[in-house]
């Protein structure tokens, strides 16, 4: 699964620089064999070896969850895909839910495009263009991590551990765009604004458009969902209402 990380996520300018993830366990290594030491070897540590079995496997139920949906997944489905044996999942992932909860927060730490590498240079509106194009499925790999969002949102309806999970990414996704805002504020690019109500707008505007983009609604297209999101807050931003240019 080829996943765009966020260059902002290293230094706390993307959502997986907000340490809201629970990614306890990941570094965990299988009580068997000795682990190579020798800062001279070419050979892959035990420890690195089970990160990247775990990132394989959870790339790979981010594809199967995304395909089939969470109700109809299993366990065998999901270590057939990774490569893994049954066994090798389950010692990473004992149930479904733990895996799904993981699969979740590693699509959402991975989403993402590289906005900081020319950030001293853009326009603030730029970056903030960027990250709204970001929330929307503008490619087949954000329309993967939307069909897990949709899978998230029915969870939460009925569960209270998806739900604070929705409710914790929301948290970081809001302090995300709430960055951008107070970057373009203090340069004195966008006028001073109620940073946590205008993050809420746009957030709730790009779940509404993104929704109707994924359902291929012909009456919504990404150029106009974009221009309306851009819209609803040039005038409060003292910005142009024209989406600025990627």
């Amino acid at each position: 699964m080829n996943r765009r990380t966020l260059a902002g996520s290293r230094n706390g300018s993307g959502p997986s620089g907000y340490g809201k993830m629970n990614t306890a366990g990941a570094d965990a290594v299988p009580p068997t064999g000795p682990t190579r030491t020798n800062p001279g070897s070419t050979d892959v540590t035990k420890a690195e070896r089970t990160r990247e079995t775990r990132e394989r496997i959870l790339a790979a139920a981010c594809e199967v969850i995304a395909e089939v949906g969470f109700e109809k997944i299993r366990m065998r489905m999901v270590a057939e895909h990774a490569g893994v044996s049954t066994a090798l999942l389950h010692y990473h992932f004992e149930t479904r839910e733990k895996l799904f909860t993981e699969a979740m927060t590693h699509s959402f730490a991975q989403t993402g495009t590289e906005l900081e590498r020319d950030a001293d240079t853009v326009p603030a509106a730029v970056i903030l263009a960027r990250i709204l194009h970001t929330l929307l499925p503008t490619d087949p790999e954000l329309r993967q991590d939307w069909k897990l969002w949709q899978e998230l949102w029915v969870r939460a309806l009925r569960d209270e551990t998806a739900q604070q999970l929705a409710v914790d990414l929301y948290e970081q996704l809001h302090a995300w765009v709430g960055q951008a805002l107070r970057r373009g504020i203090d340069s004195g690019e966008f006028a001073p604004c109620d940073v946590d109500a205008t993050s809420t707008l746009l957030l709730a505007l790009c779940d509404g458009f993104g929704i109707r983009l994924m359902l291929g609604d012909p009456q919504v297209t990404l150029k106009a969902a974009q221009t309306a999101i851009w819209g609803a807050v040039a005038g409060t931003l003292d910005v142009p209402a024209e989406f600025p240019a990627l």
